[in-house]
């Protein structure tokens, strides 16, 4: 009789991006080695953001070996580069699953600020938002996430290096809310990434119980709410998800209560739709509606996009609306729209199946 061959599976590698601090404080002691190689493996992926065994050179090569036979490094896969005239850059990144998401680098003189992605689509119909129009395809993992920043820190000009970070690419945080919360952890960590919070901001829509669970955390990063009206039926027609849900006065109370650090604010991110949120008497009800807040309102002229329900203001308009703010003793600025030119401003993000196809180029 011949022998029978029978081929074991091979025990899959563990993407060590993947595990959070305790899960990677057990995978070193499963290894057979101490515990403080953990701190080891986290300054090397997080701090020094190497992507090969090989570079960790604090590690013997036959600790290196091991790691090579029993791990890996995930990386993000850049599978589009666009840049705007106004020097505004999109990445659109490809993820171990195929799906695909995008990022947005900001340049403002001395600052560089990165907009990163949450979910691939999003879970919510917000009018004015050309992601919206996506759907939600899946949530993003939390080393997808922060894998984004590691990704832009490692491919910054010598002389240049991040200064913020905004969660209001792709999808809606709060919908995703314990891959984001893991996320923030490891951005904010002392032992991890080590970011300042106060210089990370989180946009929402408005989901009001994970407001609260996010004033409760003690992560301390800035929270943006996306408003977008004055009365219920106006935030009906242009955001009726989640203000069928959380209507203006739930959500509005949840920001009253809200608990903010020191000489902290929330802000109000409000897009002046033509006609329809944009007059003298919105700029009046939105003042009434946020007084008592500590806060700040950035004005958003909206961003069209190809097959837009709405238009943009003209900036009389805008800066009339600007006004009775300022004089009703409320901070406001107007955004800047930066990208326009390559759908990367905001509102504007949203990846096409087509670009599976598409070369990286600069």
């Amino acid at each position: 009789m011949h022998p029978i061959c029978v081929t074991l599976p091979t025990m899959a590698k563990v993407d060590l991006k993947q595990l959070s601090f305790k899960e990677l404080d057990a995978f070193v002691l499963k290894l057979g080695w101490k515990k403080y190689r953990a701190q080891q493996l986290r300054d090397w992926i997080y701090r020094k953001r190497v992507s090969r065994f090989d570079a960790m050179t604090n590690l013997s090569k036959p600790d290196r070996d091991l790691l090579e036979s029993r791990a890996v490094i995930g990386c993000l896969d850049l599978m589009r580069h666009q840049r705007s005239e106004d020097g505004t850059q999109k990445f659109l990144f490809r993820l171990s699953d195929g799906q695909a998401i995008e990022s947005v680098l900001i340049p403002d003189e001395d600052r560089h600020t990165l907009c990163i992605s949450t979910q691939v689509g999003c879970t919510l119909d917000c009018r004015f938002c050309l992601t919206g129009t996506m759907g939600l395809i899946r949530n993003l993992k939390a080393h997808e996430i922060v894998d984004q920043v590691l990704w832009m820190q490692n491919r910054m000009e010598p002389d240049q290096h991040l200064t913020n970070v905004v969660l209001m690419g792709m999808g809606e945080p709060l919908a995703n809310y314990r891959e984001v919360t893991e996320a923030l952890t490891r951005l904010t960590h002392p032992k991890m990434v080590g970011w300042p919070p106060r210089r990370i901001t989180l946009s929402t829509s408005g989901l009001v119980p994970q407001i609260k669970k996010l004033g409760e955390s003690g992560l301390n990063v800035n929270l943006a709410v996306s408003l977008n009206a004055t009365t219920d039926a106006v935030r009906n027609r242009v955001m009726p998800k989640v203000n069928k849900h959380y209507p203006l006065e739930s959500l509005l109370s949840a920001c009253r209560d809200y608990p903010l650090p020191p000489r902290r604010r929330i802000f109000f991110e409000y897009v002046l739709l033509k006609g329809v949120n944009d007059t003298e008497a919105d700029a009046c009800r939105l003042l009434r509606l946020l007084k008592g807040i500590p806060c700040k309102v950035n004005l958003i002229p909206f961003n069209d996009y190809p097959g837009a329900p709405f238009g943009r203001p003209d900036d009389e308009t805008v800066l009339e609306f600007q006004k009775i703010l300022i004089e009703g003793h409320l901070t406001a600025f107007i955004r800047k729209s930066r990208g326009r030119d390559i759908l990367a401003a905001c509102g504007q993000l949203r990846t096409e199946a087509a670009a599976n196809r598409l070369p990286v180029s600069s």
